[in-house]
């Protein structure tokens, strides 16, 4: 088995490495870090929890000592929480490189004074960024590395105009792309911004570490159903499919006398970062999301996933369960239904989600194991009726075409 020295990592690097008990590459790193070293563009498509993160902050910490004019390198990432934990990673690696960490929902003096003691490696979420930049803060003429982390979502509709912003105020960059899926629309930024980059696409590793099934139930058992197994199996990330929608489950989880906190995109970041903070502690054992949560972040104390609403997409769910059975730890997720989701499955299904073993959710809940039901009457990829396109506007508030924002 090759070793990080054999793959081109420096002895310096190394001992931070070391110092994290992280002795060997994995797949995406052994794959991944001499073409990064080289100076080659690439695209990384690997399960989450695989290591990306060492990978492309690796060469930053390779190529770049302290105190030139910056910054060089620049990570930008699609969530204030993904920044963060990015930032983490950065920080732990011991590089003597200084960092700012720039994003949204808090105020700019502790940013601004980051930028001002001159930064070597930018971190951040695209507007905060491109604000920063505005304020002639900060320049990107410099940046000799991007990396755009969970590329997909960074380049969708929401994102690509800052992300084609920030690319067209870099010169002659190696650029990373980096997620767990990357969709076939992608091709066309990588075909424009993209110098013959290596694609690095690895299916998921381990897949035994991780047990999916799914949990038939009626609407009006759905709540009783979940808080039974909550009791019996500990950590878990509870994903619903609105921000009104969670904060409604966790009032109920709370009435019901779970230690639970939410997670959307409403909240201030200071309130943001006191519910990560008391997950991550242990002070709550359930965290209510919204997909906010489903992006990058390396929780490695949770065993448990469970899909309470079914995402938009077969993409989010591979995101939504890949908060567990992460960096080979096992893990178990599970995807709830009624009989009002059978068409919303089928569509996942049709989109590529995996078929599904029904499991006995009264057996979790009474503290068995993991059982699965063999005879379930579970709903096929049929296709579905069409139906009438939806309304620009219902009873005065917005409604947008397609997923539901988080």
């Amino acid at each position: 088995m090759q070793t990080f020295a054999e793959v081109g990592v420096s002895a310096r690097v190394l001992a931070a490495l070391t110092r994290q008990d992280i002795n060997t590459p994995n797949r995406v790193q052994l794959e991944s870090i001499p073409a990064l070293l080289d100076g080659r563009d690439v695209v990384i498509q690997s399960p989450t929890g695989s290591g990306k993160t060492i990978a492309f902050l690796m060469p930053i910490i390779e190529r770049f000592e302290p105190g030139a004019p910056g910054p060089r390198a620049l990570v930008v990432a699609p969530t204030r929480e993904l920044a963060i934990q990015v930032e983490e990673v950065f920080r732990s690696m011991d590089s003597g490189l200084r960092s700012a960490l720039l994003y949204g929902g808090v105020g700019y003096h502790q940013q601004m004074q980051a930028l001002k003691r001159g930064a070597d490696v930018v971190i951040g979420t695209p507007g905060r960024i491109l604000d920063m930049v505005q304020r002639k803060l900060v320049s990107l003429s410099r940046v000799q590395y991007l990396v755009l982390d969970e590329a997909d979502q960074m380049l969708d509709v929401g994102f690509a105009p800052d992300v084609e912003r920030i690319l067209g105020l870099t010169y002659s960059t190696q650029t990373v792309l980096a997620s767990a899926t990357m969709p076939a629309w992608v091709t066309r930024l990588i075909e424009k911004h993209l110098h013959d980059p290596v694609r690095i696409a690895l299916a998921t590793e381990g897949a035994s570490l991780l047990e999916h099934g799914l949990v038939s139930t009626s609407r009006g058992s759905k709540l009783n159903v979940l808080s039974g197994i909550l009791r019996q199996h500990g950590v878990a990330i509870v994903f619903g499919r609105t921000k009104h929608g969670v904060r409604k489950l966790n009032r109920e989880l709370q009435r019901l006398g779970h230690r639970s906190v939410e997670l959307q995109g409403n909240m201030a970041q200071s309130a943001r970062d006191k519910v990560m903070e008391s997950f991550r502690n242990r002070r709550a054992d359930v965290l209510v999301a919204t997909n906010v949560a489903a992006r990058g972040l390396d929780l490695s104390h949770v065993g448990l996933v469970i899909n309470y609403e079914l995402p938009d997409t077969a993409d989010a769910l591979t995101h939504r369960i890949g908060r567990t059975a992460r960096n080979g730890n096992t893990g178990r997720a599970l995807t709830f239904i009624t009989a009002e989701d059978h068409e919303g499955w089928a569509k996942l299904r049709r989109q590529g989600a995996p078929a599904l073993r029904a499991v006995d959710a009264v057996a979790l809940a009474s503290g068995d194991d993991w059982r699965y039901v063999e005879e379930a009457a579970l709903p096929v990829a049929v296709s579905a009726p069409r139906r009438a396109a939806p309304t620009t506007r219902t009873r005065g508030r917005r409604r947008y075409r397609g997923s539901v924002r988080p």
